[in-house]
């Protein structure tokens, strides 16, 4: 590269712009969740920082933006001690509880009856409490609370959050400033592990805190760097060099300037009825909130007042955290049946005396696998508790023993799929059992397949439900994908509630499909191992199909993303002649998607051009199109500026088309893109 032929302050410089806007993009993507740039812009300046590091070894300093990847396994964690504990908080749950502190703040502080105090409120969140310890600036240490007093060295771990400022955002830092906070999952981030979780046959995450806390406890930190994770700033511990803000609402205003993230939801408030008024605020938009919280916290916003009231025991005076109505509840295992998923997999699924929690009325709880359900002795008949927080799927946490009757049933594994009759069988490597019947044979695994593959991040049949698909096989219209290519007006209309309309709208939504890309494809057809970041590396890679399936192991170990595991359950997919039938019969049906052109084939007129896709397209999905531009050397991002190349713009096209018509941007239809893109 030739910044490497650049002189010793060149580099330096240069190491040093990249390292500030790195840091500049993180925080407009993890903080302020406002992206500055495309993905592929940031990887480009990443991978320029790196290689300059490893250049020049030297510029590779503990608040590198390249720190963030993960480091060497560690043996374990070392203990802490933190330098001002990390207390507990005092609890309240009714309206009289806040009353009561309310007036307890008031005695301590000695006012009179009529002073309404001043108070912050803020969220509590449902992650794990960590210690932030910055040195002149630099993050140098990070710590678990633990019991409050010693905790676990997570440095290397919490480097790998991307919303963590690994140097703060000022030019006169305190000398040493210890940030307290919570390290947390959003909502779709967790619902994009356990995807994950699912796809690679691995154990899934109950909630998003044990994501959280899981996630942030890896010893290889490598781990904790593929999961999104994220923090927001609450208190303060050692702060040395630099005067203490005046009151709590102060200091958060002070972290959001020196980039620390702070949480936007919280306010200043006058008295017990103003803290009540923002409890109830918060409890109307919680389950609209991007993460979970299992209440809000009041404080005594002048720090003053806060260290007049002090400490009792574990716990300040002058905090108190109002709970939401536990999401945790008691009920009876009526019976414990199996469910068989689109591989195969046997799941046990605890039958329950209907219990309202967490906002629903709970029937069924996962119980995983068997090895599950044998590590938590479930039987038929318990009382157990059942936890539902937020929208994670309800689970049995554990059985209550002392109310065990003596006919309760122990759970035992069925040896034949209550679908198929085929065996169940389980291997050596895995928890999970599962039906040998394959999609064919097994009626549950070709709807789990088929519902899989009409899913929004697959084949997107918008409207091809679950309880239609349940029809076409149970009538055995079809048992492949392959199938829904054949189906016709005459065939749909003889199924229940479906009517001309509806029946057209199900055909047009299939023939869409047909103009998708290669990683969906891919990801639709439902590989063990294989999700959909890995289907993207995949097409990627090979470009095309029949690359693919030519593809032997080594070969497609050579593919980021790709493991041993991953690559012999690609191998006995593509090896199985039922599954090539399927993939030719699909292709045969006209599914199509633009090839993977190499770059050096990338169309020189389109080269930095950049698109914007708004409104739906005739025949094409937004995908595709955007597969076909990046194919012929394009970008496509999300809004439009003077910088903007071309907008292409279909029906029901918003506030984009507007604003490139004002800013006279060339604007495309459907077949005005195919022609730009067709070859010279």
């Amino acid at each position: 590269m030739s910044t490497f032929s650049l002189d010793p302050s060149d580099w330096r410089a240069r190491a040093a712009w990249l390292a500030a806007e790195l840091n500049r993009h993180n925080h407009s993507y993890y903080v302020l969740d406002n992206p500055s740039i495309p993905d592929a812009e940031y990887d480009l300046l990443f991978r320029e920082l790196q290689a300059l590091e490893q250049a020049h070894p030297k510029l590779n300093t503990p608040d590198s933006p390249t720190q963030r990847v993960g480091a060497t396994p560690l043996p374990r964690f070392e203990q802490v001690t933190h330098s001002i504990p990390m207390l507990s908080l005092g609890n309240g749950f009714e309206d009289n509880d806040i009353v009561e502190f309310d007036r307890r703040v008031r005695d301590g502080l000695d006012t009179q009856l009529e002073t309404r105090i001043e108070y912050a409120a803020e969220l509590k969140f449902d992650g794990l409490a960590i210690n932030l310890r910055y040195e002149d600036g630099v993050l140098v240490q990070a710590a678990t609370r633990g019991d409050g007093r010693t905790g676990e060295n997570v440095t290397s771990n919490i480097r790998t959050v991307r919303a963590i400022p690994l140097r703060l955002h000022t030019g006169n830092p305190p000398k040493v400033l210890d940030v307290r906070g919570e390290v947390l999952m959003f909502k779709a981030d967790f619902a994009k592990l356990n995807l994950f979780q699912r796809d690679a046959g691995l154990r899934e995450f109950a909630n998003p805190r044990n994501a959280a806390a899981g996630s942030l406890r890896q010893l290889d930190s490598r781990i904790t760097a593929q999961r999104t994770l994220r923090f927001f700033a609450y208190g303060i511990g050692t702060l040395d060099g630099t005067e203490m803000p005046v009151s709590h609402s102060a200091l958060l205003d002070w972290y959001s300037q020196i980039g620390l993230p702070v949480c936007a939801e919280r306010g200043v408030f006058n008295g017990a009825d103003g803290l009540l008024d923002f409890f109830r605020e918060i409890g109307a938009k919680r389950a609209q909130l991007p993460y979970a919280i299992d209440g809000v916290v009041y404080k005594v916003n002048r720090l003053l007042q806060q260290q007049t009231l002090g400490f009792i025991s574990r716990a300040p005076r002058f905090v108190l955290a109002h709970k939401f109505p536990a999401e945790e509840a008691t009920t009876q295992v009526l019976d414990i049946e199996v469910q068989i998923g689109r591989t195969g997999a046997v799941t046990p699924v605890a039958r329950l005396a209907p219990v309202f929690v967490g906002g629903v009325t709970v029937t069924n709880a996962t119980l995983h696998n068997e090895d599950e359900v044998r590590r938590k002795d479930i039987h038929i008949g318990d009382t157990v508790i059942v936890r539902r927080a937020g929208d994670v799927i309800p689970e049995v946490v554990s059985f209550v023993p002392e109310l065990r009757p003596v006919d309760a049933l122990a759970f035992v594994m069925p040896v034949e799929c209550p679908i198929c009759g085929s065996p169940i069988v389980r291997t050596e490597d895995e928890a999970i059992a599962r039906c040998s019947g394959g999609w064919i044979k097994c009626a549950a695994q070709c709807k789990g397949g088929l519902q899989h593959f009409a899913s929004r991040r697959a084949m997107d049949i918008e409207s091809l439900g679950d309880q239609l698909i349940e029809q076409l096989v149970d009538r055995h219209v079809i048992t492949t994908a392959a199938d829904l290519y054949k189906l016709d007006l005459v065939k749909l209309v003889e199924l229940d509630r479906m009517a001309d309309k509806s029946a057209q709208n199900v055909l047009s939504a299939i023939e869409k499909s047909k103009s998708t890309t290669l990683d969906r494809f891919i990801y639709a057809l439902g590989i063990r191992h294989v999700g959909e970041t890995t289907a993207k590396e995949l097409a990627s890679h090979f470009g095309n199909i029949d690359a693919l399936l030519q593809a032997d192991e080594e070969q497609l170990l050579e593919v980021a993303d790709i493991g041993p595991v991953a690559a012999r359950s690609l191998l006995t997919f593509l090896a199985d002649p039922l599954k090539r039938e399927l993939i030719e019969q699909l292709r045969a049906a006209g599914i199509h998607w633009p090839e993977n052109l190499p770059a050096e084939s990338a169309s020189e007129f389109m080269t930095g051009k950049t698109f914007v896709l708004t409104g739906s397209l005739p025949t094409l999905t937004r995908d595709a199109a955007a597969a076909m531009i990046e194919a012929a050397g394009g970008k496509v991002t999300g809004s439009v500026s003077k910088k903007t190349s071309y907008v292409v713009a279909g029906a029901e096209a918003g506030s984009k088309l507007t604003k490139a018509e004002e800013l006279h941007i060339p604007i495309l239809d459907e077949d005005g893109l195919r022609i730009l893109l067709e070859p010279v």
